[in-house]
């Protein structure tokens, strides 16, 4: 028997990924900035199929309204079992805009971090949905800092 660490990865079905995004309030959100590619940590609900989260004016705004393509990334880890997970959504992200969409979106469960207004509504409709559930490998393992200065202190 080999005392190398599992590195087997489960991919996780649809109804998976969708049910561990229920489990967290919080994502990063990639998007297109002048062509470059930038990142954003967003709280976010579930909305049937769609994510939503709330943001005021500003570069976030601007690059996820409009049928702009985006991507979210939520993970988790399972301290009893050591099993992480990752799920990302790409899809298209548009700003909520019809008087009776905001106020049926207002009414959803989303408490923004930082303090201030945050009108603007944002919603996510995937195109494609995929998780992966993983062991977490010991630190030891991949702790480049430890790496780093046993390293040097040999060299």
């Amino acid at each position: 028997m080999s005392n190398e660490p599992s590195t087997q990865v489960q991919n996780l079905e649809h109804y998976e990924c969708w049910a561990l995004l229920r489990t967290v309030s919080v994502g990063r959100l990639a998007v297109l900035v002048d062509g470059r590619p930038d990142i954003f940590p967003v709280n976010f609900t579930v909305d049937g199929g769609t994510l939503v989260f709330r943001t005021s004016q500003g570069t976030k705004l601007s690059a996820a309204s409009g049928d702009a393509p985006v991507a979210v990334e939520a993970d988790g880890v399972d301290p009893g079992t050591g099993l992480a997970w990752s799920v990302v959504i790409k899809g298209t992200a548009g700003l909520v805009k019809s008087t009776e969409d905001v106020l049926e979106t207002s009414r959803l469960y989303l408490f923004p971090w930082q303090a201030g207004r945050k009108d603007a509504f944002v919603r996510i409709t995937p195109e494609s949905v995929t998780g992966r559930r993983f062991k977490v490998t010991d630190p030891m393992t991949w702790w480049t800092q430890i790496s780093s200065s046993a390293k040097s202190a040999s060299e």
